[in-house]
């Protein structure tokens, strides 16, 4: 089938889409964005998260038909223009990135928080990042990160 999509304000369109195939292998495999990561594939670990009709969804878990004619917005789309969103530069500031293979997904959902509450407090911060797994490290510099960028996006 031909899948026909907006992605990260982009008209875009792929060719012979099995309709068995996820979104995330879309987008990374046949759309050449690779900032969603393939971990978990069972919507477990949050590293392919993206937005879908503006809803933080797991793209591991959504079929490629589900998305025909449908607005999507991945990592690299959350920056406006060639510099780094706030929030993604608070992930860089604050020592946030890791191995760098959760992080996508980390700061997917924390833009979609901080847009929603622009001033969370920490239970609102770890209940909307709950869905994300990081196994480098503890989540203490992720948390630091949030905390940065809510305060810069306050200003």
């Amino acid at each position: 089938m031909r899948l026909r999509l907006r992605v990260n304000g982009e008209a875009r369109e792929a060719e012979d889409v099995w309709e068995g195939e996820s979104l995330l292998y879309v987008l990374r495999e046949r759309l050449e964005l690779p900032g969603s990561k393939n971990a978990c594939e069972q919507g477990e670990c949050g590293s392919c998260s993206v937005y879908l009709d503006g809803s933080l969804v797991c793209s591991c878990l959504v079929l490629a038909g589900q998305a025909e004619g449908r607005e999507v917005v991945t990592v690299e789309g959350i920056s406006e223009g060639d510099g780094l969103h706030p929030v993604q530069e608070a992930f860089v500031e604050a020592g946030a990135v890791q191995c760098g293979f959760c992080t996508p997904g980390f700061v997917v959902a924390t833009h979609d928080l901080l847009r929603r509450v622009p001033e969370p407090g920490d239970a609102e911060v770890r209940e909307a990042l709950a869905g994300n797994l990081c196994r480098c490290t503890g989540y203490e510099k992720i948390l630091a990160a949030v905390r940065l960028a809510a305060r810069r996006m306050a200003k």
